[in-house]
């Protein structure tokens, strides 16, 4: 067979077409265009195939990437995406919204050696695409139905993926969740431009369709207790994760017009979804001929500036206290908040919000750059002597998630948590410490990556299998 790989040396880096900046920025549809199959194929051949894969090595979920992109370039679809499935439960998400320039593009060889990376998202996304077009993606069918049941609290993507490895391993899955529609922050969280929502509507569907039971609407606590739901089942999984917006003390916080980022990204979620959003409608949560200041760096701030964009704020401005080197959120979605007309002002820090009932204005401090504190990014100074203004008619923050109290919330006072309100487990086994009770994704390891959640999700379904497995065999040495 003729060589189909290491053809870096010949073919440059070629991504999928944007949609002009002009028109992306009139509507909520996804920017990037798909991959053609002979595109997708010619861009899979420019991997070296290391025998080290540093790809594979910083990808929270070990894919298999050097050997489904060499499927890929050889035409052999199919193979390609059964094989990138059986690491991923959800790459077609993953192929969207993961931030590839930090993992593992950012670490592909050919990135290293200068010849530009491989463009692994979006290759991922095209092969799981075809997939879904050609009928190889299927619902789960059980060979063995088990008795045991779990009960999941959570349908984001912790959740989710516990969900579907159980199911495969037959045991009887129940998901609930505060919202009305299954995958939490991939619903609500993250805007249409970077994941359009029938990307995870037609994935939840499928685990509906293999036997997952689904109960929406439901709050721990307010429904029924945890110890109520450990009643009903073997295992029950803790999976919230982080939505308590972490607030800014500073004088004026409590003037009229000021959010945190999940209020504004939500109400914008549940429009495009067609629902009936009051505080959208009547102008307080649209940008739509506002100046719109988002205060963060990370990459829910960038959704909440090219989220102002597309309601046709009047100005957007992101005001970030570190430079464009340092920033937390990805690379590529910053150039396309740039690209789309946000400005961003580097090194500040705001001081004080100004209005009578509505916030009207911000003063705003200049930083300085430090010494290096302990992750290596240089500290924030603030320049007390430098302060200027900034026009605000709604203010948006997007400063980080905290934990809610989940012993209070859910009338279980023992249930232990850390310094920082996250759930305390055996990182050995994800077990809390109330027995029979496991806990994964960002309710323990604080907010992070979508695809860290998927992995904490599978870790515990293996943890749970374990658990389970151990209970029937010491009912048979009882008998």
């Amino acid at each position: 067979m003729k060589e189909k790989m290491l053809k870096f040396v010949e073919i440059g880096q070629q991504s999928p077409p944007k949609r002009k900046k002009e028109d992306r920025s009139e509507d909520f549809k996804e920017i990037y265009k798909e991959f053609i199959n002979d595109k997708a194929k010619e861009q899979s051949s420019r991997c070296s195939q290391c025998g080290v894969p540093f790809c594979q090595v910083h990808c929270p979920l070990s894919n298999n990437i050097p050997d489904w992109l060499k499927l890929t370039a050889e035409n052999r679809l199919e193979e390609a995406y059964h094989l990138s499935q059986s690491t991923n439960n959800m790459p077609e998400i993953c192929g969207r919204i993961c931030p590839q320039d930090r993992l593992c593009e950012g670490n592909c060889v050919i990135e290293q050696s200068g010849h530009g990376t491989v463009t692994i998202g979006s290759i991922e996304k095209y092969i799981t695409e075809n997939a879904w077009e050609k009928g190889w993606v299927k619902s789960i069918e059980v060979s063995y139905e088990k008795k045991q049941s779990v009960g999941i609290i959570g349908a984001g993507p912790a959740g989710l993926a516990c969900a579907e490895d159980l199911r495969k391993l037959g045991y009887q899955i129940t998901v609930y969740d505060r919202y009305d529609r299954a995958g939490g922050l991939l619903i609500y969280g993250i805007p249409n431009f970077k994941l359009e929502k029938y990307v995870v509507t037609r994935r939840t569907q499928l685990l509906k369709d293999s036997g997952i039971n689904f109960v929406q609407n439901f709050e721990v606590g307010r429904d029924e207790t945890l110890d109520q739901l450990r009643e009903k089942h073997d295992v029950v999984l803790i999976a919230t994760g982080v939505y308590k917006p972490r607030e800014i003390e500073l004088p004026g916080s409590d003037l009229h017009n000021i959010f945190p980022a999940m209020e504004f990204l939500t109400a914008s979620n549940k429009k495009g979804l067609g629902d009936s959003v009051k505080l959208f409608e009547d102008g307080t949560l649209n940008a739509e001929g506002k100046n719109v200041v988002v205060i963060g760096g990370g990459d829910t701030a960038m959704d909440c500036v090219r989220t102002s964009i597309r309601q046709k704020a009047k100005s957007v401005k992101c005001l970030y206290r570190r430079d464009k080197k340092n920033m937390p959120g990805s690379a590529r979605e910053v150039n396309n908040a740039e690209e789309e007309g946000v400005e961003f002002v580097w090194l500040s820090s705001p001081k004080e919000f100004i209005g009578k009932n509505k916030v009207e204005s911000l003063n705003v401090n200049k930083i300085e750059l430090g010494e290096p504190d302990e992750t290596g990014r240089r500290k924030p100074v603030v320049n007390e002597n430098e302060i200027f203004k900034i026009e605000a008619d709604l203010v948006i923050k997007a400063l980080g998630f905290d934990p809610e109290n989940l012993p209070r919330l859910f009338g279980k006072e023992d249930l232990q948590v850390s310094q920082w309100g996250t759930i305390k487990v055996d990182f050995n086994t994800l077990e809390t410490s109330v027995p029979g009770v496991f806990a994964a994704g960002d309710i323990v390891r604080g907010a992070s990556l979508v695809v860290w959640a998927i992995k904490d999700g599978k870790d515990a379904a293996k943890s749970i299998e374990n658990h389970l497995e151990k209970k029937i065999k010491e009912k048979k040495e009882v008998a």
